[in-house]
Parts: C-alpha cells; structure tokens; sequence
C-alpha cells in the first residue's frame, strides 16, 4: 500500500511554519510529523501540498493510496485503522477526515459517497501554530515511547544528577557531566551525538534531538524540544525549535516556536504573558487580523531564516515571518511581516539577493546546501508576502 501525506484544511492556520514545509514536516514532540508517521506505518511516504513546495515534497502515487492528513499526529491506534481501510472507505475523527483510501487520479472533493469510519480513540490534531508548543509534552511522551521501546539507554555518568533516572534516556554519542536532569514531570531525551553543558538545569517533558546542544548553565523547563543541529542557552520555557537553529546565549524563551535556520541574538527576551493577564491574541494569516489564542500564555513564532540582534525584545503574542531581520532598541510591532528588515523604528524590505547570500553562508557552516529549490521556494514566500510589507 502506498501512503500520501496531505496539507489538509489547518494549513493557513499554521503559517509563517509552512510558508517554507508541509504539514507533515513540522516537528512536534521528538519527531517531524511524518517521521511519526512512517514510524508506525513501516513504509516510506510522500506528499500532496502547494505547488511551489512540491519539487523538494514530491509526490508519488500509486494504483491504489491511502490518503492521510498530516494534521494528526499518529498513535498505534489509529495507524492499525488506518492500514486496515478498504477502498472508498475514510476514517473520521469528528468532522475531520484522518485518512481515506482512493485509486490512482482520483480527485476527492466529497467523501459522501465514502463509507465513513469514525475513529472514538485519542489522537493529538496540530490546528494552530500555538498547538505545537501547547500540546508538545504529549507528543514528546508519544515520541519516547516510540523510540526506546525494547531498547537500553546509554549509561548516565556519576556526576549527573537525577530524578526519576528511569524515566530517561540517552543514546550513543551523547555527552553531559555535572549537569541536573529531573523527569519526574515528564520523560528526558537526549539524541545522538548531542551535548549538555556543564551546570544547566533541565526538567522534562524535554527532547535534544540529534547533534544538538544545550550551552553551559541553561535553565529549560519542559515541554521543551530543541531540533536537530540547534542550540539553546539561558532560559527556555515550553518552546519547539525545529532544527539548525540556535538561542546560544542569556536571555529567556518561553512559549515560542521556531522554525529552521533562525538565531536569536545574545539576551533577546520574549514576552509569553501580557502585563493585564489578558488572553493573547496573534497574527492570523487567513483573517489578516489577530485572533483569539485561548492562551494566557504565548510567547514568539519565528518562521525559517529570520533572525534577531542583540539585546532584541519582542511583545506577548508576536509573529515573525519567514527570512526577517531585527535589531535595534524597543519593542518591534508584533506582527513582522516575510523578507523585514528592521525594528521599532520601522522596516524595509530585505532584498532577496542580500537574504540569500545569508542563507547559503549560514548553512554551509552547518554542511547544508542552499539548494535551487530552497531559493525557489523562499522566492515565492517572497511575492506571496509582499502584501504585508511597505516596499
């Protein structure tokens, strides 16, 4: 059987994060959203997703496909449901299709002539931006269990000190002396070749993901993920960060995504909590408006490339788009739109020559290609974005 993961109808919902990927390739928990999904399928998958994303996300199909929408996240449940569907049968959670078995050219507008399924288990739905932090300590325990069952951690050296040591694992290549690893809120995961500094302090639920590092004396409060490749130091507070991206210095960080390639300059400081305690609202794509979080607390989305100065500081409920710039004194507005350059003081656009002689020197330090596609890409991000900026 061949497997497709598709946008669904949540897409607009979780931009600046997929202006640059689908759905499928946010991280959330340990894992990307497709990882997941291949995980529990044992099969390769591919993508149906926009157009100008498809030369780097193809799509293979096949005689006969099933269909599934990346906006949930998998759990042995509902993959077993969704393997076991026949032809021209969909599987519901609600209103909310999971998946869909169709033949090859089939284009499927209305499941009325399906046979539907409803699906009564639990299962995580990424609908906003917020989600991937709010629900990312369930994902995070999701992913342990995925990943180290029937397995054995790597030995904890003796000058670590923990709490709830069974309740973490550390896999080959990992090194951390005299630092503090408390899992008795959540599980501790520390990926391969990954490094935790002498005397940082970390609670769980809390993911390093390959090759990533955590700087000397960090405090992180869980439900944290820091992505493959990324670096995080001073404090961090129930954050995701997708990989290749770096908060190395003091400074706080708390319910905040970020995507790939972002770095938040030395002491830059967000917001997650407005000062009247008041719900937070955010910079909705779809309306051209902000909208109502149900959060009381909410910190920074950065899409990929964007970057801050030093000594930046960004208000409650802030939104940062994709290949950004911003520096200087007080507080940016807290919508700044794709290819910004600027601060409180106002921005001009950020040139796409100039933004991508950036991107190909920061990823070359990491041995990444900026690649035809990565610049079609993100030159498209920057006509559909032209919109909000003042050019």
């Amino acid at each position: 059987m061949n497997y497709i993961l598709f946008d669904g109808p949540y897409r607009n919902n979780l931009l600046p994060f997929t202006y640059t990927r689908p759905v499928a390739d946010i991280r959330i928990g340990i894992l990307t959203i497709r990882q997941k999904w291949e995980s529990f399928l044992e099969y390769t998958t591919t993508t149906v997703t926009e157009d100008y994303l498809a030369d780097k996300y193809p799509m293979v199909e096949m005689d006969e496909n099933i269909m599934i929408n990346a906006s949930f996240l998998p759990n042995m449940e509902v993959s077993t449901r969704v393997k076991e569907l026949k032809y021209n049968q969909a599987l519901f959670k609600g209103e909310d299709v999971i998946a869909f078995y169709a033949k090859e050219g089939e284009e499927v507008n209305d499941f009325s002539k399906f046979e539907a399924i409803d699906f009564n288990g639990e299962i995580i739905k990424i609908e906003h931006t917020w989600d991937i932090f709010s629900k990312n300590g369930d994902a995070i325990a999701e992913d342990f269990n995925l990943i180290t069952k029937g397995r054995q951690s790597q030995p904890i050296s003796s000058t670590v000190n923990t709490i709830n040591p069974e309740n973490i694992f550390i896999e080959k290549g990992a090194k951390m002396e005299f630092v503090t690893l408390n899992a008795s809120s959540g599980p501790i995961y520390i990926g391969k070749d990954a490094e935790v500094m002498e005397a940082s302090v970390i609670r769980g639920p809390f993911a390093l993901c390959d090759h990533a590092t955590v700087k000397l004396a960090s405090k992180i409060y869980g439900p944290t993920t820091v992505g493959p490749y990324s670096k995080v130091g001073g404090e961090v507070n129930n954050s995701v960060l997708f990989g290749y991206s770096n908060k190395g210095h003091d400074g706080f960080l708390g319910n905040s995504v970020l995507g790939e390639w972002c770095n938040l300059g030395a002491d830059t400081n967000n917001s997650n909590l407005k000062n009247n305690y008041a719900e937070v609202r955010l910079w909705d794509y779809k309306t051209e408006g902000f909208a109502k979080t149900g959060l009381q607390f909410c910190g920074l989305m950065m899409g990929d490339h964007s970057k801050c100065g030093i000594n930046t500081m960004f208000n409650t409920g802030t939104v940062v788009g994709v290949s950004s710039n911003i520096f200087g004194s007080g507080f940016p507005r807290n919508f700044v739109p794709s290819f910004s350059w600027g601060g409180s003081k106002g921005f001009v656009t950020y040139k796409t020559n100039k933004a991508f002689e950036v991107a190909e020197v920061v990823m070359m330090r990491r041995n990444e290609k900026f690649t035809k596609k990565d610049k079609a890409i993100l030159e498209h991000v920057f006509e559909e974005t032209k919109q909000y900026r003042r050019e």
